[in-house]
């Protein structure tokens, strides 16, 4: 198979109706391909069925109104959106969605609800958790605004879906671009240890201040309902902590020798 960063990039975007993955409906979608300089764009407009709360519409810009004048059947939409999702993985894309756990969750979920079976996961490379693990130190927001000004990405409307959706395959090219160690990962399964790692210290952080931390969930890049019903804290430490740690000074120490052999041949 082809190396994961030569591959084609489907990026996708969901805006919807809740902050929560899993009880949010989806309201407009963009699903967008990068093959080379050839870049596509598809979207939706969702009637989800429900009304749109004012402080979603205010993030959007999609009210409750317009979305039953204008959205298509939710159903056949969603149907759309996940088909079109899957046939990028079937054709050999990768999927690219910023702050996956969020979108993907919602797709996976939606289509239980829907009675369709759990989604079936290809290849998926998130933005927002590669750029937190390359760049840990690095302070402010890691919003997909605030990254893309960091890469030098344009986002033309943010949360808007086409916007949202481009930027994020740009955004993941730049990511390459920058660093190169990344085609030497396991990236599947480094994502998932990173994220694994930052949520389980969140979780720890929070409950040091005395705060709730029981919808804090360390499984990327779906939120299964079966695995998510336990806390964080509360199930047996795994070894993803330790394993994201190595791989991290593996990453370094290659980075090292390629660098002190690329200025010995000089």
């Amino acid at each position: 198979m082809t190396h994961w960063p030569d591959r084609p990039i489907c990026a996708f975007d969901l805006e919807t109706t809740d902050r929560d993955p899993r009880t949010a409906r989806i309201v407009a979608a963009c699903v967008a391909t990068f093959d080379g300089d050839k870049i596509e764009s598809r979207s939706w407009l969702l009637d989800p069925g429900i009304a749109i709360p004012p402080e979603t519409t205010a993030i959007h810009g999609i009210s409750t109104e317009r979305a039953r004048a204008e959205g298509m059947d939710y159903l056949a939409g969603y149907r759309q959106i996940r088909q079109a999702v899957c046939d990028a993985w079937e054709r050999g894309y990768i999927v690219v969605a910023f702050n996956a756990s969020y979108d993907l969750t919602i797709l996976d979920a939606e289509g239980r609800r829907l009675g369709l079976p759990e989604l079936d996961i290809g290849t998926v490379v998130d933005p927002y958790v590669i750029d937190r693990e390359m760049d840990r130190t690095r302070s402010g927001r890691r919003t997909l605004q605030a990254v893309c000004e960091v890469y030098g990405v344009q986002l033309a409307s943010p949360h808007e879906a086409e916007a949202d959706a481009l930027a994020a395959g740009h955004l993941t090219r730049a990511l390459i671009d920058k660093y190169p160690q990344l085609a030497d990962l396991d990236i599947m399964a480094d994502q998932a240890a990173w994220h694994a790692e930052r949520q389980r210290s969140f979780a720890e952080y929070l409950r040091g201040l005395g705060r709730d931390v029981t919808d804090i969930d360390d499984n990327w890049p779906v939120r299964r309902p079966e695995i998510g019903s336990t806390g964080v804290l509360e199930r047996p430490a795994t070894e993803t902590g330790r394993v994201a740690w190595h791989r991290r000074v593996v990453q370094r120490l290659r980075a090292f020798f390629r660098g002190t052999g690329s200025r010995a041949t000089r």
